[in-house]
Parts: C-alpha cells; structure tokens; sequence
C-alpha cells in the first residue's frame, strides 16, 4: 500500500505581528507570515541570499498562543502541513493561496537574556478539520532549574490558561 507524507519544518522570522479572528462557530485563527532565509556562493564566489515568505495559520488553544506571544521579527520554529486554498473574490475572481497550517511551535529568541533562557514548545493536535474535540496541548520546557519548570508545568496543566507570568521569558 502506497503512504503519503505532507509534513513541513520551517525555522524563521515573523514579517507581521499575528492577527487572531474567530470563525462564526467559535474557533480561533491565528495567521501570520514567515520568512526565511538561503544563502550560498556562487562559482565566480559571489555571496547570495534568498528569502522565501510563507503564510503561516493556526487554529484553536495554539492560535490564541501564538497571537499573545508572537511579534513581528520573532524567531520560531514551526511544523505542520501544507494545504491549498480557493475562493471567489469580491471582484468575482477565482484566487488561490498555499499556507502552512500548523499544530507545532517553538519560541526560539527569548526576550530575556542569560544563563536561564528558555524554549517554550506548543503543540496541537487531532487537525481542526479532522474534529471539534478540544485540542492538546503539550508544554515543554527546558531549563537549568528543573524544580521551576516543573512547577510552572504543574501550574500550566491545572489552570488549562497559560499566563503571561507563567512565561520565563
């Protein structure tokens, strides 16, 4: 039996800060862009760069996640699935997008600086498409001071609401 794979990995920076929408049911819908970036020499060894622009989507708890915590030129790192859209326009015309929809990411710049930084993994999982069932969440969170984090992970699974004080960085 032939399988098939639609998997994508991307490490960039934001180009906008996310905007967060609900759909009339009620979901939340984070989207925002992400650039990044190739850079190679040449045969007569000219130093190039290149720089790709993705639309970037997320749904549900990670959406509302990204739009509290994300902002334009964050790094991140992001996983999830392509998928193709299309529409009528307002001008009757048939349009076309390509994005990445999301249900993994990684804060990976920190707003603080020293020894304690930290990385801060979200995931999201079955699809909003596949099901109206409440996502998961997984925190992750990796730090010199292991009795902290396991506390605020203690905390994060209690409350269900991660708080802006509840972040390390």
């Amino acid at each position: 039996m032939a399988r098939s794979l639609n998997r994508v990995q991307l490490i960039g920076n934001l180009t906008r800060d996310p905007e967060l929408r609900y759909t009339p049911n009620g979901n939340a819908v984070c989207s925002f862009g992400l650039a990044t970036n190739r850079t190679w020499t040449t045969d007569s060894g000219e130093k190039r760069e290149e720089v790709d622009f993705h639309r970037i989507v997320a749904w549900n708890k990670l959406a509302e996640l990204c739009s509290q915590f994300l902002v334009k030129g964050r790094k991140v790192y992001i996983e999830g699935r392509l998928s193709t859209r299309n529409w009528t326009g307002q001008d009757g015309t048939q349009k076309t997008t390509t994005e990445v929809v999301i249900d993994d990411m990684i804060l990976l710049d920190s707003k603080q600086s020293g020894p304690n930084q930290q990385s801060e993994r979200v995931e999201e999982s079955p699809s909003p498409e596949a099901s109206q069932a409440e996502p998961v969440k997984t925190k992750k969170t990796m730090s010199k001071e292991p009795e902290d984090v396991e506390e605020k992970m203690d905390e994060a699974k209690r409350d269900e609401e991660v708080a802006p004080d509840d972040i390390p960085f």
